[in-house]
């Protein structure tokens, strides 16, 4: 489970950032994770609840912004936006050379400390 490292990776940015900024607690992080990254949100909520414990951030809540696969297809000129987490083919007509555009991301998008 991967996501116990991404856990650990956006504590530590977090807390890093709250202690340069001379915050002492953390109260929200935000993330946007795309549906292509990998990443399971469900076990990232776990790992993170688990991970928070005795930190700066124990009070905070993870809200994860799931981002849809989007992107061109190159043959169409199609743009599009899907609910999968891959996609092979343009949805509109079949073609298989596709540039992506969003859905892969792993980000702190917002965080709110005290």
């Amino acid at each position: 489970m991967h996501e116990v490292s991404i856990a650990q990776g956006l504590l530590d940015i977090a807390i890093e950032n709250c202690k340069k900024g001379g915050y002492k607690g953390i109260e929200l992080i935000k993330v946007k994770i795309g549906k292509a990254s990998g990443v399971m949100p469900d076990s990232l909520l776990f790992a993170f609840e688990a991970m928070k414990v005795g930190t700066i951030a124990e009070k905070a809540v993870l809200v994860i912004d799931e981002i849809p696969v989007s992107g061109v297809c190159n043959e169409c000129k199609s743009n599009f936006s899907v609910d999968d987490a891959y996609v092979t083919s343009c949805p509109k007509c079949g073609h298989m050379s596709l540039t992506i555009e969003t859905g892969r991301e792993l980000n702190i998008d917002e965080m709110e400390v005290f």
